[in-house]
């Protein structure tokens, strides 16, 4: 049996943003002057746990009334990622939705062939590139987008206004 190719290592700490941690007893990034291990202000934890719960309950009902809707809340927000491309163009190569999903390639290929597969979303060979497929919604994928994303108007001026309440 062939062995396995050498991964690479992992990176360490210091190369990814996302696990650096300050050292214990430097200032935070808010430059309050606090410490990291200093106590929070209780009516900033009020504010932030409100925040994350208006969130968590946005997030729940997306998937419910995804799931309402007929599609996966994967496939939800694959459809939604494809018809809302920022330059408006409605698609999208795997490239620009695994950097907007922030997935892995391979997992947005995965979840772009099994929409395919359920003829929600179509791929277009691109003029420019012969390696780049662009994504398109089918018509049953912009039917049942269309319907969830109505269901969503409820939920999303529900968050809508949370956030203004927080930030006043």
């Amino acid at each position: 049996m062939p062995a396995n190719p050498p991964t690479s290592a992992p990176s360490s700490p210091s190369s990814n943003p996302r696990s650096r941690k300050a050292p214990h007893g430097t200032r935070s990034r808010s430059g309050s002057g606090a410490t990291d291990d200093a106590p929070i202000d209780t009516g900033e934890a009020i504010k932030v746990s409100a925040l994350r719960e208006a969130l968590r309950e946005f997030l729940r009902e997306s998937e419910l009334i995804a799931q309402a809707s007929g599609l996966t809340p994967q496939r939800h927000l694959l459809l939604l990622m494809i018809k809302g491309a920022p330059d408006g163009s409605e698609h999208a190569t795997v490239s620009e939705l695994a950097k907007r999903l922030r997935l892995a390639q391979t997992t947005v290929t995965d979840l772009v062939s099994r929409a395919e597969q359920a003829g929600l979303i179509e791929r277009e060979q691109s003029e420019a590139d012969a390696r780049v497929a662009i994504l398109r919604l089918t018509a049953e994928g912009e039917r049942r987008l269309a319907r969830s994303f109505r269901a969503h108007a409820a939920e999303r001026e529900r968050l809508r206004a949370v956030l203004e309440k927080l930030m006043t």
